[in-house]
């Protein structure tokens, strides 16, 4: 099967964050700056526009300009399979669906469509367990 979490970690640099948040008491407004001090690119989603974490915010994974390692996926379980639906139609290389979340019909999508897949896990949590530190090129 695919890549495990710490293979997918190494090889990624560029995370889209879908439902990325300005509350940072929700994890979609805590993780990504995480990730960003860790040398992750993130890119926000979310239909808010605007910015976040010093980055500008794209309505939808339809308007990421530039490839996708990660989706990083901090909305409810049911909306998964649509969100695995349009990471597949940009060519991100893996979904993973934030702690807490999980869904067989994005399971299928993206594996249907070749990504790595990984739910109900923290992409902050995994890189600090790993010691992912991402170096600037």
């Amino acid at each position: 099967m695919g890549r495990d979490i710490k293979q997918i970690l190494e090889e990624s640099r560029t995370v889209a964050v879908v439902g990325a948040s300005r509350d940072p008491e929700k994890p979609g407004g805590r993780v990504p700056p995480r990730l960003q001090k860790r040398g992750f690119k993130v890119i926000p989603v979310s239909p808010a526009g605007g910015r976040l974490f010093g980055e500008d915010v794209v309505n939808s994974l339809a308007e990421v300009d530039g490839p996708v390692d990660i989706v990083q996926v901090f909305r409810p379980s049911e909306e998964a399979p649509q969100i695995a639906l349009a990471a597949a139609a940009i060519g991100a290389k893996a979904l993973w669906l934030q702690e807490g979340l999980t869904s067989a019909d994005a399971r299928r999508i993206a594996e249907e469509a070749g990504m790595d897949y990984v739910e109900d896990r923290c992409v902050d949590v995994e890189s600090q367990r790993l010691g992912i530190e991402k170096t600037l090129a």
